[in-house]
């Protein structure tokens, strides 16, 4: 059964969250293909849609004084959906681990087929204090979906990317970029969106090197919210993982000028097709 987003509430609570989604202009690069920041926007809005269907959304989280808050995401990219091409988005709650709520997603095609599956890590924070606090109250009133994994533990999911030790001794770091948060990065929460975060990253790189990934893994680590008015070095280095057949692997890193406090850590492994 397909959802509305336009009325989360108005089918009764489903344990999937499914909607049609069609891949629109805004959300492609030259290549006519979906851009990784247009798949995050995706799951946000899933995310967001399935939080409200299930009654524990924005409005209601705030009534008790509390928020939702990504705190990591791993996505696997297995085909990067075309221009025009209608594709079901999916979200669904999948317990919890520790004081993570984790949420799966996936992109699947006319054939239900997945192009993209991501699996997430929220925490819930408390308004006020601004910390986190233990997921099971809430979370044991939701649908476990247990068995329905979009993607697997052993492949690494939702782990937390280590600090890139001694990066900022080596030649191979770059300072890419230097971004404040300004009135469009910014959400309801007063602080840079996630979105945001992958166009910031979309941007250190060459656009061909995007434009020709076929396939993708992206893991990204949220450490520290960016307020408003806040200025972030985005820090860029090609790096070697043993064993990887990837055509590239990128770090990334996020650090406040004020403090040089890690706001964020990422990941991106790109491949590209073999030209016959």
């Amino acid at each position: 059964m397909a959802c509305d987003p336009a009325n989360p509430k108005g089918s009764g609570i489903v344990d999937v969250w499914k909607e049609p989604v069609t891949i629109r202009f805004g959300a492609i690069d030259k290549s006519d293909r979906l851009t990784l920041d247009a798949m995050f926007q995706f799951f946000q809005d899933a995310a967001i849609s399935h939080a409200d269907n299930l009654n524990v959304g924005r409005e209601e989280m705030a009534r008790t004084g509390q928020v939702w808050i990504l705190s990591r995401m791993t996505v696997f990219v297995d085909r990067r959906p075309d221009y025009l091409e209608t594709v079901s988005v999916s979200s669904w709650p999948r317990g919890f681990e520790k004081l993570f709520a984790i949420r799966d997603y996936n992109i699947k095609d006319k054939d239900d087929k997945a192009a993209v599956s991501a699996r997430s890590a929220w925490l819930i924070v408390d308004l006020e204090k601004r910390r986190p606090l233990r997921p099971q109250a809430v979370m044991d009133l939701l649908p476990q979906n247990t068995g329905l994994d979009a993607i697997t533990q052993d492949a690494g999911a939702i782990g937390g990317l280590p600090l890139i030790s001694g990066l900022a001794e080596r030649d191979c770091l770059q300072k890419v970029s230097e971004r404040k948060a300004l009135y469009t990065d910014l959400d309801f929460n007063g602080h840079v969106n996630n979105v945001r975060y992958i166009n910031w990253l979309e941007d250190t790189l060459d656009l061909e090197i995007l434009e020709k990934a076929d396939k993708m893994r992206f893991d990204i680590n949220y450490l520290n919210e960016i307020r408003s008015g806040e200025t972030v070095d985005v820090l860029f280095a090609p790096i070697q993982i043993e064993g990887s057949d990837a055509s590239h692997v990128f770090a990334f890193e996020g650090r406040k000028v004020n403090g040089g406090q890690s706001a964020f850590r990422a990941e991106l492994r790109l491949w590209e097709s073999v030209k016959e």
